[in-house]
């Protein structure tokens, strides 16, 4: 098995996994009362990161990986972690808000507002970039700025009345 598809097979499983494990959080946050705010974007959302995922499978699969990318790659996966870790069951791949809980401001969330997004803009840059891809990294942050766009405003909203 090459490097690259080694890769590839280990982004794809751990994107499987972070579903399962979504699925299963959204589940017990809505039994405690939890609501899901903007909804309707989410299978755009889901759409291109799907998109991103089978177009490296596409492109990159027999292409030579470049360690000094998969190595910041890493590192946003170590961010990764952090993020899911912080926040944990309350960690979703939805907008869920959970009333009358009050914000994360442990781990990366003490600092930023959206730790995830910032991995996820880097993660979509950086690996097609380990593949030699530039224009694909290109395209998908174009398409991911526009996606991160509608979700952080939703997200926004909906954490308005979040309390402190």
């Amino acid at each position: 098995m090459t490097l690259s598809i080694l890769v590839l097979t280990l982004v794809t499983l751990q994107r499987l996994g972070e579903l399962v494990l979504a699925h299963r959080n959204t589940a017990r946050l809505k039994a405690r009362g939890a609501e899901e705010v903007g909804a309707g974007h989410y299978p755009v959302v889901v759409a291109m990161h799907a998109a991103w995922l089978a177009g490296l499978w596409l492109l990159a699969w027999d292409k030579p990986a470049q360690v000094g990318w998969l190595l910041v790659f890493l590192v946003l996966q170590a961010l990764r972690i952090w993020v899911i870790a912080s926040l944990g069951e309350r960690w979703t791949t939805r907008i869920i808000i959970l009333p009358d809980a009050p914000l994360v401001r442990r781990g990366p969330y003490r600092h930023l507002s959206h730790p995830n997004y910032v991995v996820v803009v880097g993660e979509i840059a950086v690996l097609p970039l380990a593949f030699g891809l530039p224009e694909f990294a290109v395209l998908f942050t174009i398409l991911n700025a526009i996606v991160l766009t509608i979700r952080i405003r939703a997200e926004a909203q909906a954490l308005r009345g979040a309390p402190m």
